[in-house]
């Protein structure tokens, strides 16, 4: 762009008298305009100087004072101008001036400021005196649109272009006005409106070289290069150019630059770019003229840079030209990626911000100039070396907005997001990179794979790891070896196997684990000695001891083959004291043909996890830190091998791993010890060791990190193990504000509260564990299902609701899956199952245990293993009955009463209670069997025996003894019924309130016409119905018991059991029990259908009438409609359908 000294100073524009203007300055000296005009006549940018004597300024150089034979500076021209205009503030005129100084001396803002003000002034005076005062407005409205082309260009060019417009609607000739606004449009790359605009200012003067040679370097911009060229010679030899002068010197400089470019451009060739007699010696030339001169230091340095080779001659230049002034964008540039190179990224901030604050990287609204982007890319690179990503990002996106196809900038911007957790917005980022939307085309160069490789990174941290493993799957395709990518898929596989156990997909975790050791042995093969290789591979087997039912999986020959590459084995054996585990482990495939359900693979798992975290530990000798991490890794590894090994009660090995994991910890605190997650370790391994040193590493911990939701649960822990239960108790309660997500807090609640004997506050906390836990969870599962079946013995009504059942039963399938040793809770699921009806898969899981229980007896030959085979047994029978396999039932009901017949008491394989419970269940499983098989005579003893031990057994239910009454009731002789009866008074003596029996005794009274009997009986029958307690069903029995006693009582006088009928109405006419009988005992239709709408209101919310009674009242008002309304409720049941058989036939 031009210089300012293309423009026609103030003086010019306004056409003043000299003279006038001398003999104001001699006339009023001390007023305000005179000191402007001193100062500014004397500055030398006008034409004329203060004195008539004086030579000729308007070139250069300043004048004497007028009553002082010395030199006014520029500085003391500039102080008495600024006194001057204080002084006349209310003069266009002395602003006017003023403005055109600043705006000599390049002080653009201080220029626009100034007149800007004084247009201000020059309005007000014309209000005041309707005087146009157009001269001076002009001459305003031409030093400001002047200053605004300069003046954080080029964001007030159209502002610029619009007073030039308004100037040359009223003198289309204004040569300043058409030299402005070909300036502003060169700057926005219009050059044919530029010269069009120049070469009308030039027909003005054709003698002003200045104004040719813009025009020309405006064609040559446009691309025609010769032409420019030649004109831009001949211009050289004008007056204007005069090396002698000042302004000469600064034309003549640019002049000789833009020659040097259209030389540089007419013939790109190497051989004519890197000739010295060519554009190298135009810029040169350049430079003498004036040394000043930006522009020719940039293609200067570019002639270095590119064809001399020369960088340090490069830089200098560079430098020397964004010194000069930080318009020179490409030399910035440069710089900057010369500075980014070495790694200099403060030297770069500071590049790019200049160029920022030029104010010359964005372009002007509606110009054709593509504004410049890279600063704001750079600075958006450097604040991310800073970790300031908010920051870049603000950077990036100010970048995008210049260049929106700035492929790079969307990689950064990207990558800001992903570093400053952002995930979903750093996703969107790169997917506009990769897959930009219809009709933009990125500006790329270079390979993409990193964007790719990025956001498979972000796909991984939002837990999409489909994404993410496909992502950098298609990142190795492009670069096989490319060990980051590698190590990132690796972890990737692995964190999805965790995330699958931690959502319950075993199978699919197993898999993921199993791609992990193929991924890691391609790994090996080329970077064999890294840290995160070890520690991904031992996570990657430890998946399998999360889940052991998938232990036949375990890809022992490609463990064994990868633990083996390039490494020698020896080196296994330099920390077997630890553990003992060493190269010998090594040996894998021998020990697994020879399994026994898995165990000796879950041996082989655990000590190949253990191998590959200490060849973790070799692979960073020479880093402390990664050291402590790996020793920490290791001496979880050595705990989860004490853990799984519980099970194998093998004292000395679970010593070994144990000491071993204490020893790893220690060892990683000493390399570490300002850890706090390493401190929490170390006193969950010696919790139960060292309860004082467990103390003292927990709290440790919480010292060095106060929110360590862990830490706290652990110190729980540890207190609940002392029995100290306040302070447990206030350990978990500080855990759960911590963290109130954090099932394990509420797990040691739980417990606190079992302790303490709240079971129902337990359950509470219990299930809200299991809620919030995930599937990996052991303990959570364990505690919830043992609390719920504890809770639903409690309460019989519970257990006949199967929704509360679903939950636990999910927990115990779950917890088969990642420990299918685990016999207890596997023995409890079976009882769920049971429970739910499901005596298939009761059987399966029964059967399996009874063999695992046998083997253990045959090793072992204890009471407890006893114990279980025989318990096992028992429920195996009762499933088996429940499956109508009786011959099998009574086979094992007999066998466990085999097991369990011991009259030494001193060696009771369990508790007197829980074994009078167990030989109760195997003694009706074998009797029921052998009824059902109409085996009688086999049946009888086992029941009469059964009866005859509830007697001294207060814990039987009472339904028991209904049982086996009823059975000896019905298909004994007068001496079982006898004994029937005898037990029925005596549990009466007990459980005077129990439905089950009184009725059964009622009937047995009605059936041996026994009055007695039948008015005691009667007597708690009407206590009974007054029961607003009892269930639908339970008040049916009894009501039905009442109705027969009374038609005993009325010999056969149906009104007597009417009446009874409809004394059970009045006491509950709001139960559809009473009316369903009174219109069964009638046939009366009204009856029939109040039993029909109060067992509507009955429904559950508001009651708990299930589908049948509502079914078997709705069919009882013989409607064809109602009875096809029953069958729809309750399709599985006949009185629907027999009441709509019959509606039919009426029909």
């Amino acid at each position: 762009m031009a210089s300012r000294a293309d423009f026609d100073s103030a003086h010019d524009l306004l056409d003043l008298d000299i003279s006038t203007l001398r003999q104001f300055v001699e006339f009023f000296p001390n007023e305000g305009l005179a000191k402007v005009l001193t100062g500014y006549l004397s500055s030398g940018i006008s034409k004329y100087p203060l004195s008539p004597d004086a030579p000729d300024l308007s070139e250069g150089g300043v004048a004497l004072a007028a009553d002082q034979n010395v030199a006014l500076s520029q500085e003391d021209c500039l102080v008495m101008m600024t006194e001057g205009v204080i002084e006349a503030k209310d003069s266009p005129l002395a602003h006017c001036l003023l403005g055109d100084y600043y705006l000599s001396l390049e002080e653009y803002e201080s220029a626009v400021e100034t007149t800007r003000k004084g247009l201000k002034l020059a309005a007000s005076n014309t209000k005041k005196t309707d005087l146009p005062f157009q001269r001076t407005r002009d001459a305003l409205n031409g030093t400001l649109a002047t200053a605004l082309i300069y003046y954080q260009t080029p964001r007030n060019h159209p502002e610029a272009k619009q007073i030039f417009k308004s100037i040359l609607k009223r003198k289309p000739q204004f040569t300043p006005a058409l030299i402005g606004i070909g300036l502003i449009l060169e700057e926005e790359e219009e050059y044919a409106e530029a010269i069009s605009f120049l070469e009308q200012a030039l027909e003005q003067d054709r003698k002003n070289g200045r104004i040719g040679a813009e025009a020309a370097w405006c064609q040559a911009l446009g691309g025609d290069y010769q032409t420019g060229l030649e004109r831009l010679q001949e211009y050289l030899d004008y007056p204007q150019m005069d090396a002698s002068k000042p302004r000469g010197r600064e034309l003549r400089a640019q002049t000789l630059y833009r020659i040097g470019v259209c030389q540089w451009y007419l013939n790109p060739s190497k051989a004519a770019r890197k000739d010295r007699k060519g554009p190298y010696s135009m810029l040169l030339a350049a430079i003498k003229a004036n040394p000043n001169f930006a522009p020719a230091y940039t293609l200067l340095g570019i002639f270095y840079e590119d064809y001399n080779k020369d960088r340090k001659r490069a830089r200098q230049c560079f430098q020397k030209a964004f010194e000069l002034s930080p318009s020179e964008i490409v030399a910035a540039e440069r710089l900057a990626r010369s500075f980014a190179d070495q790694g200099e990224w403060d030297i770069v901030e500071v590049v790019s911000q200049r160029v920022v604050d030029s104010g010359k990287i964005r372009s002007a609204p509606g110009s054709k100039k593509k504004g410049v982007s890279w600063p704001f890319s750079a600075l958006g690179v450097v604040q991310m070396n800073k970790q300031e990503y908010q920051k870049s990002i603000v950077s990036f996106l100010s970048a995008l907005r210049i260049s929106p196809d700035d492929y790079h900038s969307y990689v950064g911007l990207g990558e800001s997001y992903h570093n400053s957790g952002r995930y979903n917005s750093a996703a969107r980022a790169f997917n506009h990179a990769e897959t930009p939307p219809d009709g933009v085309v990125m500006n790329k160069s270079g390979e993409s794979w990193f964007t790719k490789y990025m956001l498979a990174n972000v796909h991984r941290e939002l837990g999409e790891f489909v994404e993410a493993i496909e992502g950098y799957e298609s990142v190795l395709e492009e670069r096989p070896k490319e060990f980051g990518v590698s190590i990132a898929l690796l972890q990737a596989l692995v964190e999805k196997a965790w995330r699958c156990i931690q959502t319950g997909f075993f199978g699919e975790s197993v898999d993921s684990a199993s791609k992990a050791i193929e991924v890691a042995t391609g790994i090996s093969e080329y970077k064999s000695d890294a840290f995160n290789l070890w520690k991904a591979v031992s996570d990657a087997i430890s998946i399998f001891t999360w889940v052991q039912e998938k232990l036949a999986k375990f890809p022992v020959d490609a463990v064994e083959q990868l633990l083996r590459t390039d490494f020698q084995h020896q080196r296994y054996d330099e920390h077997r004291d630890l553990d003992g585990v060493g190269s010998a482990a090594l040996k894998m495939s021998a020990g697994s043909q020879h399994d026994h359900g898995g165990k000796s693979i879950l041996h082989n798992v655990l000590r190949a996890s253990i191998l590959a975290q200490k060849r973790a530990i070799v692979s960073c000798e020479g880093d402390v830190h990664a050291q402590a991490v790996a020793w920490y890794n290791l001496g979880w590894t050595e705990y989860r091998a004490h853990v799984c090994l519980e099970q194998e009660q093998e004292e000395t090995e679970l010593t070994t791993f144990l000491r071993a994991s204490l020893r790893c910890f220690k060892r990683a605190i000493e390399l570490e010890a300002g850890n706090a997650e390493f401190w929490n370790s170390l006193g969950v391994i010696t919790t139960t060791l060292n309860p004082k040193v467990a103390q003292h590493a927990l709290v440790r911990s919480l010292h060095l990190n106060e929110r360590n939701v862990h830490a706290w649960t652990n110190l729980g822990a540890l207190y609940l193990l002392q029995n100290d239960m306040e302070l447990a108790h206030e350990a978990f309660r500080r855990s759960q504000s911590t963290d109130p997500d954090y099932a394990l807090a509420w797990v040691g609640e739980g417990i606190v509260a079992l302790l303490w004997g709240s079971t129902s506050e337990a359950l509470v906390h219990f299930t809200h564990a299991f809620e919030l836990s995930e599937s990996s969870s052991l303990l959570t599962k364990r505690q919830y299902a043992t609390s719920t079946f504890d809770h639903l013995l409690a309460s019989p009504s519970a257990s006949n609701n199967i929704t509360h059942l679903i939950q636990p039963l999910f927990a115990l399938h779950q917890l088969s899956f990642q420990t299918p040793f685990d016999i207890p809770h596997k023995h409890l699921a079976a009882l769920f199952l049971e429970r739910v009806g499901n005596n298939e898969a009761a059987i399966k899981g029964l059967t399996s245990i009874c063999e695992s229980a046998e083997q253990e007896y045959e090793t072992s030959e204890s009471n407890a293993a006893l114990s279980r085979f025989a318990m096992a047994k028992t429920d195996l029978a009762r499933n088996l009955l429940a499956t109508h396999e009786y011959e099998s039932a009574v086979s094992e009901a007999e066998t466990a009463l085999d097991l369990m017949a011991n009259d030494d008491e001193s060696e009771a394989i369990m508790p007197e209670q829980q074994l009078a419970k167990t030989k109760l269940s195997a003694r009706l499983t074998a009797g029921l069997a052998h009824y059902y098989l109409d085996d009688l005579d086999a049946a009888i003893p086992y029941f009469r025996t059964s009866l005859t031990e509830t007697q001294t057994n207060e814990s039987i239910n009472p339904d028991v003894i209904c049982t086996l009454a009823e059975v000896l009731w019905a298909k004994g002789g007068t001496q079982e019924k006898d004994i029937a009866r005898e037990q029925l008074f005596t549990a009466i003596e007990k459980w005077g309130q129990h439905v089950g029996l009184v009725t059964l005794l009622g009937a047995m009274a009605v059936l041996d016409e026994d009055s007695d009997t039948m008015t005691a009986v009667k007597n708690d029958l009407d206590a009974l119905r007054t029961n607003t307690s009892l269930s639908p069903a339970n008040l049916a029995r009894v009501e039905k018991v009442l109705d027969a006693i009374a038609l005993f009582a009325s010999r056969g006088d149906e009104g007597q059991v009417l009446n009874e009928i409809r004394e059970s109405v009045m006491l509950a006419p709001w139960k559809h029990g009473g009316w369903g009988n009174l219109a069964e005992a009638s046939g009366d239709g009204f009856a029939a259908v109040l039993a029909r709408e109060t067992a509507r209101r009955n429904v559950p919310p508001v009651g708990g009438l299930d589908a049948v009674e509502l079914a078997r009242a709705v069919a009882g008002t013989g409607g064809l409609a109602d009875a096809q309304r029953g069958v729809v409720l309750a399709p599985w049941r006949g009185e629907g359908w027999g009441a709509l058989g019959e509606s039919l036939v009426a029909s």
